[in-house]
């Protein structure tokens, strides 16, 4: 059984990327939707806009600087950690020299012409 499902609604988790700091928010499920997507999270320290993360984001710790690069890369090509509890939200590197590689193999391309022009540019 999903574990989100059975209790909460939990807090949204957010990330500030610039302050490398966690916050805990409002959750979706609290607030009708209309109010909730007039919602800008801004981090308290900096006051720029914080990211989703997902419930399953443990944050790395402050001093870590490597691993707060490694969870910003993988947020902006699109991996958060989001899921509904049951299996997690996936496998996600531990290394930040291995982000590369994994964006590289998890690639998915719109169709079928833009995966062939991929391999022709990368011979």
């Amino acid at each position: 059984m999903c574990r989100y499902a059975m209790y909460g609604p939990y807090k949204d988790i957010f990330a500030c990327f610039a302050c490398r700091k966690v916050y805990k928010q409002t959750s979706r499920f609290e607030l009708p939707k209309d109010e909730y997507e007039g919602i800008v999270h801004v981090c308290p320290q900096c006051q720029t806009p914080m990211h989703d993360m997902g419930h399953d984001f443990q944050a790395p710790k402050h001093t870590d600087i490597k691993q707060w690069k490694k969870v910003e890369l993988l947020y902006r090509s699109g991996y958060s950690y989001h899921s509904c509890g049951c299996d997690g939200p996936g496998y996600r590197p531990s290394r930040l020299q291995d982000v590369p590689e994994f964006l590289k193999e998890q690639r998915r391309f719109k169709n079928k012409g833009e995966a062939l022009l991929h391999r022709l540019l990368q011979s």
